[in-house]
C-alpha cells in the first residue's frame, strides 16, 4: 500500500497535465498536427517523427526530432513530457509502459553527407575555413556515426565522391584535406541531388556492422550559385518534398564576393526540415556551427513502448505528443503508424524481445490506458527495471540499444 501511495503521488501531476493534453489532442487535432511537420510557431516548439520501428512487436520504438523556435533541440525530455495514444486511447504514464531516451546515449548510428563547393570562386581563406569546419564536423561525431563527402567540381556528373560513408575520422580528414578549389562551374543542384540519393541508398533502418542506421542528413557549404545543373531548383525542391523519410539540409552560405545566391540554400534548408546559416564572410564561425549541427543530430529521442493490440497484421495509428516544459500546457504532437506483426523466430530477435520484456513487464490486466469514464483504475503491475530501449547483453552490464534490430544482427525488418 505504501508503494502504491508513493507511485500515485509521483505521477499525480503527470496524470492531470496529460489529461488536459489528451483533451487538447482530441479537440484541436486539426490545428496541432500542422506543428508536427517541421516548423515551430514563433516562440513555440515542434516535433517530427521520422521513423517508427515495430520489428520487435509488441514493442514499438518511435524516433523523433524536437526543436524550439530557433530550430534547436528540446533538452532533458523524460516520460513526464510524453503522451501517447493508440487508436484514440491514451496511455496512462502511471502504468509505466513506455520510456524515452536520447539517441546520444544509445548505439544507433546516424549518417551525414558533406557537400563542399570546390569551385574557384570559393578559393582562399573562406574555402580553407570550410575544410577545417568539415574536419571539425567529423571530429564531433560519435564513433558509430558515418560521414560521406562530395566535392562540387568539374566532372561529368558535376561532383566528385571524395568519400563514401566512413567511420574512420583520420581517413575522412585525409580525404577532405586533399580537396582543391579548382572547379570552373558549380552544379549545386546536381550535387545536392546526388547527396540525397546517397542518403536514400544508405538504407535508413538497416544494420551496418552492428549499428542501426536511423537517419541521414546533408551539410552543404557553398555560396548557393548553380551553373548548368541538369535539374532545376524547383525539381529538386519537389524531390525533397516527396521524400518518405525527411533528409534535413543544413546550409552554410558563405562568400567573399556576393550574397546574391544565398536564397537558393535558404530555400533548400527550409523545405527539408533543416537550418539555413547565412555566414557571409565571417567564415571563422563555421566550426562552431558544425558543432551545433552535430548536437542537433545527436539530440533526437527514442520512445519505446509496449503495445497490447493483438497480432493482426493490420496498420494502426499512433500519436505522440510533447508537453514542454512539463505541466506548462504547451503541447504539440505528430502522427505515425505501426503494424501489429509477429516477429520471426530468429534467436537474436527473440532474445531482444525477452530483454525488453524485463524492462517493460506486461501488465496483469493487459490495459495500459487511462480508465474510461466509469471504469475503475488498477495500480497492480509488475516491477520495472531500468529504462526501455537500452538493455544489457549476455554476460555484460553495458547498455546496448535495441532500435528494432538487435546489436550484432542484421535482419531487414518492417518499419516506417
Amino acid at each position: 500500500m505504501k508503494n502504491e501511495g508513493r507511485l500515485r503521488k509521483r505521477f499525480r501531476a503527470v496524470t492531470s497535465a496529460w489529461l488536459a493534453a489528451i483533451t487538447a489532442m482530441v479537440l484541436f487535432s486539426g490545428i496541432a498536427s500542422a506543428q508536427g511537420y517541421g516548423f515551430a510557431a514563433p516562440g513555440g516548439y515542434g516535433l517530427k517523427i521520422y521513423r517508427t520501428d515495430y520489428s520487435l512487436y509488441p514493442f514499438i520504438q518511435i524516433y523523433l526530432r524536437t526543436f524550439d523556435g530557433d530550430m534547436q533541440p528540446l533538452v532533458n525530455l523524460n516520460e513526464r513530457n510524453i503522451g501517447l495514444m493508440i487508436q484514440g486511447r491514451p496511455y496512462d504514464p502511471m502504468k509505466m509502459q513506455f520510456g524515452i531516451q536520447s539517441i546520444r546515449k544509445r548505439q544507433e548510428a546516424t549518417r551525414s553527407v558533406l557537400v563542399i563547393d570546390a569551385s574557384k570562386s570559393m578559393a582562399g581563406t573562406p574555402f580553407e575555413d570550410a575544410l577545417r569546419a568539415s574536419i571539425r564536423f567529423i571530429e564531433s561525431k560519435r564513433p558509430q556515426d558515418e560521414v560521406a563527402v562530395l566535392a562540387i567540381r568539374d566532372t561529368r556528373e558535376g561532383y566528385e565522391v571524395v568519400s563514401q560513408f566512413e567511420r574512420d575520422e583520420k581517413a575522412l580528414a585525409r580525404r577532405i584535406a586533399d580537396i582543391r578549389a579548382d572547379g570552373q562551374k558549380t552544379r549545386l543542384y546536381d550535387s545536392v541531388g546526388a547527396a540525397l540519393q546517397m542518403c536514400g541508398m544508405s538504407s535508413q533502418g538497416s544494420v551496418v556492422e552492428g549499428n542501426y542506421v536511423v537517419s541521414c542528413s546533408l551539410v552543404v557549404m557553398s555560396d548557393g550559385r548553380d551553373e548548368g545543373s541538369s535539374i532545376t531548383r524547383e525539381e529538386l525542391m519537389t524531390r525533397i518534398s516527396n521524400l518518405a523519410i525527411p533528409i534535413p539540409i543544413y546550409s552554410l552560405a558563405y562568400s567573399k564576393v556576393s550574397r546574391e545566391y544565398f536564397k537558393n540554400l535558404e530555400a533548400l534548408s527550409k523545405n527539408s526540415f533543416g537550418i539555413y546559416y547565412p555566414i557571409g564572410e565571417t567564415t571563422s564561425q563555421m566550426q562552431r556551427i558544425v558543432e551545433q549541427i552535430q548536437n542537433i543530430l545527436q539530440s533526437d529521442y527514442v520512445v519505446t513502448l509496449r503495445s497490447y493490440l493483438p497480432v493482426d497484421g493490420a496498420r494502426h495509428n499512433i500519436k505522440l505528443g510533447v508537453e514542454y516544459p512539463s505541466g506548462s500546457g504547451k503541447f504539440v504532437y505528430d502522427d505515425s503508424y505501426f503494424e501489429a506483426i509477429q516477429p520471426p523466430p530468429f534467436p537474436k530477435v527473440q532474445e531482444a524481445i525477452m530483454m525488453l520484456n524485463q524492462k517493460i513487464p506486461a501488465l496483469p490486466d493487459g490495459n495500459p490506458y487511462y480508465p474510461a469514464p466509469g471504469e475503475a483504475s488498477s495500480m497492480k503491475q509488475a516491477p520495472r527495471a531500468g529504462l526501455p530501449g537500452s538493455v544489457p547483453t549476455a554476460g555484460s552490464t553495458a547498455p546496448v540499444a535495441l532500435p528494432g534490430a538487435p546489436s550484432g544482427a542484421a535482419p531487414s525488418m518492417p518499419g516506417r
